[in-house]
């Protein structure tokens, strides 16, 4: 491996770490320090809270409603994580931007984050209640769910405006609205922000993490003259 690749290498595998490492820092001090429900306010900003939630499901609370549905995610995560990893290493392979290797890497990232929870979480901790005493790690009695059935722990929560819609807008007329409304992880964050960033590549930096392609469309958009000028030269 070439020292470039290895220098991107050792980067991608320092940012995902890190990412893991606070993820479940955060997530273990929630779980072991908060009943379910309980949350306070972040630098005393009201719009800005760590709230405790569980969510049995995926990013920001959604969920599959079905028998199996939960086993079915987890395993779903598990090949996603696989297939990215091997994109990856083809990226590395092929001299990509870091830029690029590093949105994929805190997608993977993050996907692992809360795949640990779904994996083990329910073998590691006893279950969370309302206004009850914090889970306990490692359990005498033994956790409260099976390998790859855990909840994923949420707790970053952002209401940032609330209200009601005036009465004379259609559907919603008067009825009251909360933005933003999902509370979510630090493995959500690293996932969404390594989606935007790629789409914000593909969108305004394309020629940046496909050269060739750029190239190839300005040599076919070259005129005539410009071509015979090039040969002449």
């Amino acid at each position: 491996m070439a020292t470039e690749q290895r220098t991107k290498l050792i980067i991608l595998i320092a940012v995902k770490v890190l990412v893991l490492i606070f993820d479940q820092v955060v997530k273990f001090w929630v779980k072991t320090h908060m009943s379910l429900g309980e949350e306070f306010l972040l630098f005393g900003l009201p719009w800005a809270r760590i709230h405790f939630v569980e969510n049995p499901g995926m990013a920001f609370g959604w969920s599959f409603d079905f028998a199996y549905g939960k086993l079915i995610l987890s395993l779903f995560r598990i090949v996603a994580v696989v297939l990215m990893g091997y994109y990856l290493y083809w990226l590395l392979k092929e001299k990509s931007p870091m830029v690029l290797i590093m949105g994929f890497g805190l997608i993977m990232a993050g996907a692992i984050g809360n795949i640990i929870d779904s994996a083990f979480y329910g073998l590691i901790f006893s279950a969370s209640y309302f206004h009850d005493m914090p889970a306990q790690f490692l359990p005498e009695g033994g956790g409260y769910g099976t390998f790859l059935h855990g909840k994923v722990v949420d707790m970053l929560y952002f209401p940032f405006a609330e209200g009601f819609f005036p009465d004379w807008l259609p559907i919603w007329g008067g009825e009251s609205y909360l933005f933003f409304r999902p509370v979510f992880n630090i493995a959500d964050v690293a996932i969404s922000s390594g989606v935007i960033l790629i789409i914000v590549l593909h969108l305004f930096f394309s020629a940046v993490i496909h050269p060739e392609a750029s190239a190839a469309t300005t040599v076919e958009t070259s005129t005539p003259m410009e071509t015979e000028t090039k040969e002449a030269e």
